[in-house]
């Protein structure tokens, strides 16, 4: 069983921009990832992009990547949600790194 660990929207917002920071750099430690999680999204959801540069994924004239917040409040306590998400943000990261132009995909 998992625990119902309390948080609010900032919160886990927060840990979102860790997690999906700390996973996106194993695949490029040039890789940045922004977390769309103000007023419009408060305690409903957050948009998550990775970027590389002047490029993104999604690209910037598409919506970023829709996370809920009851998804992340409660699936971060859960193994199998923490590896599906991760799994989630590494494929995103080298389908970005696969664009790229070559001097930007090497690493620091």
């Amino acid at each position: 069983m998992n625990p119902r660990i309390p948080t609010d929207h900032d919160e886990a917002g927060r840990w979102l921009q860790n997690f999906a920071v700390a996973h996106a750099k194993r695949e490029n430690p040039r890789l940045e990832v922004t977390v769309e999680m103000g007023d419009a999204r408060e305690g409903r959801s957050y948009g998550l992009r990775l970027v590389l540069g002047a490029a993104s994924l999604p690209p910037w004239s598409e919506p970023p990547i829709e996370l809920s917040y009851e998804d992340v409040a409660e699936g971060r306590t859960r193994v199998a949600w923490c590896d599906a998400t991760a799994e989630r943000i590494r494929a995103a990261a080298r389908r970005l790194l696969a664009q790229a132009p070559s001097g930007e995909t090497r690493s620091a």
